[in-house]
């Protein structure tokens, strides 16, 4: 056993230190312009209508972008995933700058997509790049797409605390060690005080009544729950679907997001469905204090999977949010729970599921909504983790703990 000298320690605690400090200050600003820039696109869009007849062209743009410079980082999230699990090369920097790019043409043109696998990647590229500057082994290289996530995600939603806990869940928390989780917790904190540095704000969700912990209430709650994880198990299933049947259909990749963004032009214009293009913000919103149709959340999944199985760009996680808080929304008919607490159980609890996250996004939750719910949305968490199925919306993510024995033993 070797033993550093104090020397080395604090050389070592420095050095990690900056690195967090470095990763949360360039993330923390990538996230703050991409979030203005999301807001303007999403806002001319709103203004300009007509422009979905334009989406068709946006896919093309994206597709091309991607084939003839992207081909490397096409991959997404699952590459920070796979890089995680068996280290191979320094992701390319390109990454950040395609994916924003894609992710902003995406949502100028009216496609139905989130924003999270946007900022993960820009986290994630930027901090891989401190692999070579800093001489870090494989081992320590795995701690920096730990940090490049967990600012992303702290960053772009304004949740440090479930960032922080978010990367290492993701990348299978059993495999995390002391040294990562400090990490991952100072570099969240870091890029979401970054945000805060340039001003941006973030939604805020509100349930102001919370009913008495019975029997009949936790029952319920477990109901929204299983609901939930099945919504995250189509929503995944889904999304990978039309991402195989473009792949097969349309061989030649730049040509899959043209024709997807026609069919999408046509259904979103055509018949009415703008409320399901881009982020869908407001009608999560809305959510909290009126119930939805009880078909918006399935609208919700074909819209956005079909839009990132054509090639489209951003994330799966607002999305997840639109289902969710509307899944619950329209539960409020039927389930005699107070409409927001239905809506934010829904919220956190698809994404639970669709990730295989349940501690950070009960987490989330607790950032989000308060303490009060807070054994509400554990549980809908867990029981929408342990029923969504084996697979999530990234191919790449190896699921082990509880869920994976206990899918072993069924199977």
């Amino acid at each position: 056993m070797t033993f550093q000298n104090p020397k080395q320690i604090l050389f070592t605690t420095f050095k990690w230190i900056l690195i967090c400090a470095l990763i949360g200050i360039f993330s923390g600003s990538a996230s703050a312009f991409f979030l203005i820039s999301l807001e303007w696109v999403t806002q001319f869009r709103i203004q300009h209508d007509w422009i979905i007849w334009l989406l068709p062209i946006g896919g093309l743009l994206v597709g091309l972008s991607y084939h003839y410079w992207g081909a490397s980082v096409v991959k997404g999230n699952n590459l920070l995933l796979e890089e995680y699990e068996k280290p191979q090369k320094v992701i390319p920097f390109r990454m950040a700058p395609l994916v924003l790019l894609g992710t902003l043409i995406t949502h100028l043109f009216g496609g139905s997509a989130g924003r999270e696998g946007t900022a993960v990647q820009m986290g994630g590229a930027i901090a891989d790049q401190f692999t070579k500057l800093f001489n870090l082994n494989n081992s320590e290289r795995k701690i920096l797409i730990i940090l490049g996530i967990s600012a992303g995600f702290a960053s772009v939603f304004g949740t440090p605390l479930a960032g922080a806990i978010f990367a290492l869940e993701v990348l299978y928390f059993s495999k995390i060690n002391l040294k990562s989780m400090i990490l991952s917790f100072l570099v969240a904190y870091a890029a979401y005080f970054t945000v805060e540095f340039w001003h941006i704000k973030h939604t805020h969700y509100h349930i102001p009544e919370v009913p008495e912990i019975t029997f009949t209430n936790l029952l319920y709650t477990v109901i929204i729950g299983a609901l939930s994880g099945l919504a995250a198990l189509l929503f995944s299933r889904t999304t990978h679907f039309w991402g195989s049947l473009f792949s097969k259909k349309i061989k030649y990749p730049p040509f899959r997001p043209f024709v997807g963004g026609i069919v999408l032009a046509i259904a979103i214009a055509g018949f009415g469905f703008s409320k399901f293009s881009g982020l869908g913000v407001p009608v999560i919103v809305a959510s909290f204090s009126s119930p939805n149709p009880w078909y918006d959340f399935l609208l919700k999944i074909l819209f956005t999977g079909f839009t990132l199985g054509a090639g489209f760009k951003g994330g799966e996680v607002t999305p997840l949010f639109f289902v969710g808080a509307t899944l619950g929304s329209a539960l409020s008919l039927i389930i005699p729970l107070p409409i927001a607490l239905l809506a934010g159980m829904g919220f956190v609890a698809v994404f639970s599921g669709a990730t295989h996250t349940p501690i950070a996004c009960t987490i989330m939750g607790l950032e989000l909504f308060g303490i009060q719910p807070g054994i509400f949305i554990a549980i809908a968490c867990t029981i929408a983790y342990f029923s969504s199925g084996s697979v999530g919306i990234y191919k790449s993510q190896i699921v082990k703990g509880a869920k994976y024995k206990l899918y072993q033993k069924w199977l």
